[in-house]
């Protein structure tokens, strides 16, 4: 059967017994029927002939082109055995019953060249079907009582028996709704959806919905919202607890929302329990809350950990952290994603990021991704940024020369460029052991590969070579190197006397103790070589030396049982000077000496000259001095004179020798 649409205009009136106030209203729909509501008197005039189905007629399925008008008889229970009628029971106090309401309906047929036998005209109430009537195809009318408040449903349909088909009925919805009150009143259907609704955002948990005044009169509207998201994520991933499934409210305050969320938000209008078509759906996002208490933690120059916390109250999909640093190859920084990490439930987070640049700048950025369609990301601000640490350089020659050690060192790759890291400087350091001042250090470019350190010698020193950035340092491995001892300089010879000589040397880096050995030249090598002297001083006297003599002294230093060159001077002692006393003494028994042996000397001469005078004596002749001596002749110390020496010699010799030189001995 075929149906043409119309547009007709509906007529519904209600009356009350004992009064006659009628309401009418237009509304446009897609059936071709009228409909007219009045009370049971209007009735009475206007239809005389009841419309409810006979049920003892014929079924209008077994008779041909028949359509019956009548009313349903009401259902009588018995009094038979078994029914509950004959069970005495309380009266229960009922409710004041609702007058009868006259509902009268009126249509139009469809239009040519549409083929009908009759109409179908059901009634249903809260959802159940409580009245079905079906009337001719010359019947465009239909009335009945309404007892019962509630709500109610009208639909006409057009029946089509012809061909050798089935009856076949319209699909097309042409009924409509109201409501009666228990009071009598009627709530008409809404048929307009509300327009112009928006929905504002107050904070990241509640939301303010609007709309615009509606043309048809409702006494209320509801609001209806769902969260998209929730369901999406599993069961060990979700986050969200309201609005997973769809929630009513009358109020335009939408509280209780969660950040990250999607959520759809329908209006519908009512009017008592009638509601009107639902609105245009409005999706609200709303941004999630982002990380908080994002730190670095270094765990090498290549290698860090990132750790950060979440709201509790957030629903989002995933992490995704993102780099942004200088890229030496392609020469440009931009951000990059490094990782994406799924959501869960846990509150902190943290993450392992490799394959950094050593002393380099990085910029890291964690942000939130939603669920919803499309997805949501927030937040930029959550970003720290981090100088990584220098890798430690290799020390690659060490070089000791006239005070100065010279250090060279290699750093990471061997064509590195340093122009776009963060590399500050390089710092040389070397630790003593016994110096006064242990530590010494210097400071270069991070350009330069080497460094000149001025060191005393004779010490061992802790090298190390240090590359420093703004945050961090990173030392080489050290480098034990140990200096030899630097001879004494200018070594002096001060206070020297006959047997001794003081040595005076000024001290040239670490020294433990000097070794000091004198020597004599090659002019004296009849005198033996002393023992090595052991000092700790600057100073030292060497004793037991020859007058007048000369010594080649040589002083060395000793540091850590490792001798340096020695320091050589030549040195003479001074000659032995005497008291003047014991001098003359000297001189006297010298003279004395050189007198006695002159005159011993001229004696003997003497004698030799005079042994021929000897010959001619014919006897010798004695001087008798013991009788000189009786006779006073001779002085009293005569024994003690040089007469005992010649009473030796026979007197012909000395007496003669004396009367030569005109001496009388007598």
């Amino acid at each position: 059967m075929e149906e043409a649409e119309t547009q007709p205009e509906e007529d519904v009136v209600f009356e009350e017994e004992e009064a006659t106030p009628r309401v009418s209203f237009n509304a446009t729909q897609n059936v071709t029927e009228s409909v007219a509501i009045s009370n049971g008197s209007r009735l009475e005039e206007a239809e005389p002939q009841s419309y409810w189905l006979d049920p003892t007629e014929i079924s209008p399925a077994d008779k041909d082109e028949e359509f019956v008008n009548a009313l349903v008889s009401e259902y009588e229970d018995s009094n038979e055995p078994g029914s509950a009628m004959a069970v005495p029971a309380e009266v229960p106090v009922l409710p004041t019953r609702l007058p009868p309401v006259l509902l009268e309906l009126r249509w139009l047929p469809p239009r040519p060249p549409t083929s009908y036998d009759g109409f179908n005209v059901y009634i249903y109430r809260d959802g159940n079907s409580t009245e079905m009537a079906t009337v001719d195809e010359n019947t465009h009318e239909f009335f009945t009582e309404l007892t019962e408040p509630g709500t109610y449903r009208v639909q006409v349909t057009t029946l089509s028996s012809s061909g050798d088909c089935e009856a076949r009925e319209s699909s097309a919805d042409t009924g409509f709704t109201f409501y009666l009150s228990p009071s009598g009143e009627l709530l008409e259907e809404l048929r307009e959806r509300p327009q112009g609704v928006s929905v504002r955002l107050l904070d990241s948990s509640t939301a303010a919905v609007s709309w615009a005044p509606s043309p048809q009169s409702h006494n209320g509207s509801l609001v209806s919202v769902v969260s998209t998201t929730c369901l999406k994520p599993s069961l060990s991933q979700r986050m969200e607890n309201t609005y997973c499934s769809e929630e009513n409210s009358t109020s335009d305050i939408i509280s209780n929302l969660t950040p990250g969320a999607q959520y759809r938000v329908v209006v519908y209008h009512t009017n008592g329990p009638l509601t009107s078509p639902p609105s245009e759906p409005v999706i609200i996002d709303i941004e999630p809350t982002g990380v908080r208490e994002l730190a670095v933690y270094p765990l090498g120059p290549t290698a860090v950990v990132l750790s950060w916390q979440r709201p509790y109250h957030v629903a989002f999909r995933k992490y995704i952290l993102q780099t942004f640093f200088f890229n030496p190859v392609t020469l440009a920084s931009e951000w990059t994603t490094y990782y994406e990490i799924a959501a869960t439930a846990s509150v902190i987070a943290t993450v392992r990021v490799t394959d950094l640049l050593p002393a380099w700048y990085y910029n890291f950025r964690v942000s939130m991704v939603t669920w919803g369609d499309p997805p949501l990301t927030c937040c930029d601000s959550s970003t720290v940024s981090f100088v990584t640490a220098p890798e430690a350089p290799h020390i690659s020659l060490v070089d000791y020369s006239q005070g100065v050690l010279v250090v060279r060192w290699t750093y990471g790759e061997l064509f590195i460029d340093l122009s776009h890291s963060r590399m500050l400087h390089w710092q040389v350091e070397a630790v003593g052991k016994k110096g006064p001042q242990r530590r010494y250090s210097v400071d270069v470019t991070r350009n330069a590969m080497q460094a000149s350190l001025p060191l005393p010698p004779g010490d061992i020193y802790n090298l190390t070579v240090t590359a420093c950035t703004e945050r961090s340092r990173n030392t080489s491995v050290p480098s034990i190197i140990k200096l030899e001892p630097a001879p004494p300089r200018l070594l002096l010879a001060v206070n020297a006397t006959h047997s001794s000589i003081t040595l005076l040397w000024s001290e040239d880096g670490v020294v433990d103790y000097y070794q000091v050995l004198c020597r004599p030249n090659w002019a004296s090598k009849e005198l033996k070589a002393g023992e090595p002297i052991t000092s700790t001083a600057q100073v030292l006297t060497v004793s037991g030396l020859v007058p007048s003599s000369s010594y080649n002294c040589s002083v060395t230093s000793f540091s850590y049982s490792s001798a340096s060159r020695p320091a050589r001077i030549t040195v003479t002692t001074a000659a032995k000077e005497m008291n003047p006393s014991v001098a003359a003494i000297s001189a006297l028994a010298v003279l004395s000496l050189l007198l006695i042996s002159l005159l011993v000397l001229f004696l003997l001469v003497l004698r030799k000259k005079h042994l021929e005078m000897t010959r001619n004596c014919s006897a010798e002749t004695f001087v008798n001095f013991a009788s000189f001596d009786r006779d006073g002749k001779l002085p009293y110390n005569w024994r003690r004179s040089l007469f005992a020496f010649l009473t030796l010699l026979p007197s012909c010799l000395w007496t003669d020798y004396l009367l030569a030189f005109y001496i009388n001995p007598w």
